[in-house]
């Protein structure tokens, strides 16, 4: 019997220390083949489609592996990227911080889903377009086009021009992108506050959480920012790159937001962990299934959630292999972000976009970069997926 209880522990430290070192072994094989993320970014700054990029993929105990290729401009000498650089997220700003906040207030009981536009907007009283609702324009279905917002007075043009639309769209009828919808959205927060949407994220999305570094109108040094291009291709480092923004004064619900791998990291563990990060809970489960279901859906090709974006035709960064059940958003800079919580994953690329003009290649990378992350950090549901004739991740390599 002595004998018994001496021999046992043994064993259980060697099974012990032999799943341990299988465990390593299988993490190195990962990392190892998650370089060819690295030969993904290499190519497209080779071929000019950007000067750099950072990649970042994990699950909800955070990140599993993060990469950084190239420099804040494409000349010798220039800064190297990290996850600290801070990028325009451009319309991930529509799910960072406006559709967020919009779930706040709806957890607060604030405002409802169903609530008329002219319950917050009385200037659309009158206009035909009384019949749009919060939902409406968190799914893009409210039927109203993009406008040029005025130098003087933006936001009052805005909703002058967005009246006097007559292009017989209904409210609720079809999917029509638009950044009108969230810029008010974004003012919506403000009136039903009192607090611009800029301090109303910060204080309840942000800090709480510590995304220290994320938030509108950056102050902090230049050589940390990575640049958008303007008119001409000129690089300008701490300006929101969307002219509307610009006129709004740089805070809108459609754009401005500035941030981070790192700081984004910790909002999308967030998310997969159903509202909690780091023992804050930021949003009940409740409210975190809600913005992330299926809101509006039209012939399967598209599917909407309360601002983000699950099948549409702007989904490339759902690769081949993330599940029905992802969903995510893009940004014009350069960025975007697609989370799986079936299969417990997100990929989070952020670039330094220099070629707008090739949006058939920047969506393939876009592409080829989920598919690659989900190849290797997800393997069980790769083999099925091959098994049912998808691409090898092999052939997404140039």
């Amino acid at each position: 019997m002595k004998k018994f209880r001496i021999i046992l522990p043994v064993i259980c430290i060697i099974f012990l220390a032999t799943i341990t070192a299988a465990h390593a072994a299988d993490y190195l094989l990962d990392i190892g083949r998650a370089a060819t993320i690295d030969v993904l970014l290499e190519n497209a700054i080779r071929r000019g489609l950007i000067s750099g990029g950072v990649v970042t993929v994990g699950n909800h105990t955070g990140q599993l592996y993060s990469t950084s290729q190239g420099r804040l401009y494409p000349v010798t000498g220039s800064p190297p990227l990290t996850d600290r650089t801070i990028f325009d997220t451009a319309s991930l700003t529509k799910v960072l911080a406006t559709a967020p906040a919009i779930m706040k207030l709806l957890e607060q009981g604030k405002i409802t889903l169903l609530d008329p536009l002219t319950r917050w907007f009385p200037e659309f009283e009158g206009s035909g377009r009384e019949e749009i609702t919060i939902l409406n324009l968190l799914t893009h279905t409210s039927g109203l086009d993009d406008v040029e917002v005025a130098q003087s007075d933006p936001l009052k043009s805005l909703i002058d021009k967005a009246i006097r639309q007559n292009n017989g769209s209904l409210p609720g009828n079809r999917f029509r992108y638009a950044d009108i919808n969230f810029i008010l959205l974004g003012e919506l927060v403000t009136r039903v506050t009192k607090i611009p949407l800029d301090r109303f994220c910060t204080e309840n999305i942000y800090a709480p959480i510590g995304m220290a570094e994320t938030g509108f109108l950056p102050q902090t040094d230049f050589n940390v920012i990575a640049p958008t291009a303007g008119q001409n291709r000129t690089l300008t480092a701490g300006v929101v790159q969307d002219s509307n923004a610009r006129r709004l004064g740089g805070v809108a619900g459609h754009a401005g937001l500035f941030s981070n791998a790192s700081d984004l990291n910790r909002f999308v563990t967030m998310i997969l962990n159903h509202g909690t990060y780091a023992g804050t809970r930021l949003f009940t489960e409740r409210v975190i299934t809600q913005m992330t279901a299926p809101y509006f859906y039209s012939n399967g090709k598209i599917i909407r959630g309360l601002g983000w974006d699950i099948n549409s035709p702007f989904s490339s960064p759902r690769g081949n292999y993330f599940s029905d059940m992802s969903f995510g958003h893009t940004g014009y800079s350069g960025s975007s972000i697609w989370i799986d919580p079936e299969q417990d994953l997100y990929v989070i690329l952020l670039t330094v976009r220099l070629d707008y003009t090739n949006i058939r290649q920047f969506n393939q990378l876009r592409r080829d970069i989920s598919s690659l992350a989900v190849s290797i950090f997800s393997t069980p549901r790769l083999a099925a997926e091959l098994g049912n004739g998808a691409k090898s991740p092999e052939t997404l390599i140039p």
